[in-house]
């Protein structure tokens, strides 16, 4: 029998890293038409994606509006979570006008570096990253010169120098603070893959257009003290087969930040991050910090924000994928 019939000898056979770049290159395409950060938009509009679609996912947006009431996209090009981040913390800044946030900030901004630094980073490969996030931050400030409001900021963040240059400086902290704390983060690392934890720095964290997960979200957050809420819109639904309640999982660090509800919202689905605004400004704390899979409280360990236990925490990011 000819070995070529039906579909040619392996050698013509495109390989598997051929067909990832091939995806990658058909993902890069499409996010191109989009701008980094989109406009604000009612939550509605998340509806009527769905309208046809998985019964599921139509109850959840409906739950969903129970507490948030508009949505703000971000590029799907693997950077959302920053881009996401950044955005959702620069319009905080600028609607709550707290200098305090700033500095503070602006204090673990130096830590960072330091950290940067002692892991053996020359400063020239970040300081330009560094300067023009400092930059965005005492722009969201009044009195200022350079001061911008929302429209101007939102015009910096689809700027591609800034953005990237941005998303650069969260990805060289992000880097800096799971090799500072090897230790913690190692166990959750080897839950997503073989690699070490320099490996999975080197491979998964620092490369632009990487997707980040709940490691990348705990550094960040830990590094910045910015506390971070991850809202998961999936398929899962309760034991009874029946509940179909939006989970969420909350981020927050236990240094630097008073803060006691998320100033950053992010919307989480399969693969993707945009932004979310609170229905009101009403107290949320009563919606409590919660694991997807038991609904028992988060705990303190080691001076930071953990679950109970790794497979917890990896749970709640493996059941929304």
């Amino acid at each position: 029998m000819n070995s070529e019939a039906g579909g040619g000898s392996e050698e013509d056979r495109p390989r598997d890293d051929e067909i990832l770049a091939f995806h990658h290159a058909i993902r890069a395409a499409d996010a191109e038409k989009l701008e980094f950060v989109g406009d604000k938009e009612p939550l509605s509009v998340l509806a009527m994606e769905y309208e046809a679609g998985n019964p599921v996912f139509r109850a959840k947006v409906e739950n969903l509006s129970q507490t948030y009431s508009a949505i703000r996209r971000a590029r799907g090009d693997g950077n959302c979570f920053f881009r996401s981040f950044m955005f959702s913390y620069l319009e905080h800044i600028l609607e709550t006008k707290d200098e305090a946030e700033v500095r503070r900030v602006e204090k673990n901004i130096e830590q960072s570096k330091k950290a940067l630094i002692d892991l053996g980073y020359q400063e020239f490969t970040f300081e330009d990253f560094l300067s023009i996030f400092v930059e965005q931050l005492e722009s969201v400030l009044p009195g200022r010169e350079t001061s911008v409001d929302i429209d101007l900021l939102v015009e910096k963040c689809r700027d591609r120098y800034i953005s990237d240059y941005v998303v650069m400086f969260f990805r060289f902290v992000t880097s800096a603070e799971i090799r500072r704390r090897a230790e913690f983060f190692e166990p959750f690392i080897l839950g997503l893959s073989n690699m070490s934890v320099q490996q999975f720095c080197k491979a998964s964290v620092e490369p632009m257009g990487e997707e980040s997960d709940h490691v990348h979200i705990t550094a960040l957050s830990d590094a910045l003290g910015v506390p971070i809420r991850v809202v998961y819109l999936d398929r899962s639904v309760g034991a009874d087969g029946k509940n179909t309640d939006v989970n969420h999982h909350d981020f927050v660090p236990t240094e630097g930040s008073n803060v006691d509800i998320p100033p950053v919202v992010l919307l989480y689905r399969p693969g993707h991050y945009d932004i979310l605004y609170t229905r009101t400004d009403e107290d949320l704390s009563h919606v409590g910090r919660h694991d997807k899979v038991t609904g028992r409280q988060l705990v303190k360990e080691d001076g930071n924000a953990a679950a109970q236990n790794v497979e917890e925490l990896n749970y709640v990011q493996a059941e929304a994928t």
